[in-house]
């Protein structure tokens, strides 16, 4: 007998079945989505094959420039913010109930201070977060970081013009205070229900180790991180600075491998022999600093993992390079397969770029914000960028809504964030910069054509 039941009951109970078991669908789907990403890849054709390559030649330079000399110690920092960092102290400056002054200025302040790419600040971010820091104040030192770069205001005030310059450094710091504002004020609720949980069990005299040894030993470890990532620039001043960087970069080595005998108790046999490894590495690859950089670094760690009292410190570290570092080389692959790297061609073709922001229209604002916070600019890198597209026909109002908002977000910024602060609060926060990168742009290129 042929089957007559109707098909509305054999859907419903389909339908059924898939309600019941929901992973098994899910897992279907990814399997039957990533099959027919494969089936219908344009392989052979000399656009797709050439954007595979720029994206594994990005990935390629962002691990030979930025994982040893950024990431690394980045990691490092953040892991000593769990672990050492009084949350006390945290909560007392940077925490929900912390007073608004003290909080969005010591978290714009810090940030600038660092001046570092939008990857970099990541674990640094999650760090403060983690101990305790308030979103808003989290979330502006997460913008001012690679936003409010002072070396880059002014070589954006030297090569795009004074008026430009100007424009984009009174943008960032105000940027950085409105955004962290507006992040606190849709989520008090969240957030003080979060600084009550996270005071449980911490007296007001939770301050760990003396203000003084922390005070050094993080500023040593982030003097460490700025120096050794001295990047060149038209600057008199600046090149004296980086002719010297890795001489400055040892001597703050050194300082810090003292205070981690002095105050820290590390037996001076162990930080003796890591010193000579690093000094080794240097002597026999001297034109390779990123070895001995790497030396130190890995041998701190295994210092800390075998010392019961620092044991945290490597434990948290690791976490979260284990957290970070595949997003971000995935989201740098991924960035570089759709825009290629600068000058260079991804499935976006350029032209479609130039095109797209080639006046000072809110159409073109907003892509040039829109385009920039999915590109990846390491510290500078935007500026040169940003002269070749205004040589090309770009507004000045769509080169600052880019320079506002490349430099805080990237795809492997996003996927990061995300996992720290969850998906909603990761698409107010990019909205909320896209949104005002946009209206500030166009306004400029409005008032200064």
């Amino acid at each position: 007998m042929p089957d007559t039941q109707p098909a509305a009951p054999f859907a419903r109970r389909l339908l059924s079945l898939a309600r019941e078991n929901p992973d098994q669908v899910r897992w279907i789907g990814a399997v039957v989505g990533i099959f027919l990403l494969i089936y219908f890849l344009p392989a052979g054709t000399a656009r797709f094959d050439n954007a595979v390559l720029e994206g594994i030649r990005l990935t390629h330079w962002y691990a030979q420039e930025h994982v040893i000399l950024c990431l690394l110690p980045a990691f490092l920092i953040a892991g000593a913010m769990a672990a050492y960092l009084s949350q006390g102290a945290v909560m007392r400056y940077l925490g929900p109930a912390a007073p608004k002054p003290v909080a969005f200025g010591m978290a714009s302040v810090s940030g600038m201070l660092l001046a570092v790419c939008s990857c970099t600040v990541l674990p640094l971010f999650g760090g403060i977060y983690k101990r305790g820091a308030g979103l808003g104040p989290a979330v502006a030192f997460l913008y001012s970081g690679p936003a409010i770069n002072v070396m880059a205001v002014v070589v954006t005030a030297k090569v795009l013009g004074l008026e430009l310059g100007l424009a984009r450094a009174i943008g960032a710091i105000v940027f950085a205070v409105v955004i962290g504002v507006i992040m606190h004020l849709i989520y008090r609720r969240e957030e003080l229900a979060r600084s009550q949980q996270s005071a449980r069990g911490f007296g007001v005299d939770d301050d760990g180790r003396p203000l003084g040894q922390v005070a050094a030993f993080f500023g040593l470890m982030i003097g460490i991180l700025v120096f050794a990532n001295w990047a060149a620039a038209d600057s008199p001043t600046w090149m004296a600075i980086h002719a010297w960087k890795w001489q400055i970069t040892a001597a703050l080595g050194g300082l810090f491998a003292l205070l981690l005998m002095r105050r820290w108790g590390w037996p001076l046999r162990q930080v003796a022999m890591l010193t000579g490894a690093v000094a080794l590495a240097a002597l026999l690859v001297p034109g390779v600093p990123e070895l001995a950089f790497a030396v130190g670094i890995i041998g701190i760690m295994l210092i800390a993992t075998l010392r019961e009292d620092d044991r945290e410190w490597a434990e948290q570290s690791w976490d979260f390079t284990k957290q970070i570092m595949p997003l971000l080389l995935a989201g740098v692959f991924v960035a570089g397969l759709l825009l290629g790297r600068p000058g260079e061609e991804g499935l976006i073709p350029s032209e479609w770029v130039v095109m797209a922001v080639g006046d000072n229209g809110f159409q073109s604002t907003f892509l040039a914000s829109l385009l920039g916070g999915f590109m990846y600019f390491s510290t500078l890198t935007e500026v040169p960028i940003v002269q070749g597209l205004i040589g090309n026909g770009m507004g000045k109002g769509s080169a600052l809504a880019l320079l506002l908002a490349g430099p805080a977000l990237s795809l492997p910024n996003m996927l990061v964030i995300r996992t720290i602060m969850g998906t909603q609060k990761t698409v107010v926060y990019c909205t909320l910069v896209v949104v005002m990168a946009t209206f500030t742009g166009y306004l400029y290129g409005q008032l200064w054509p």
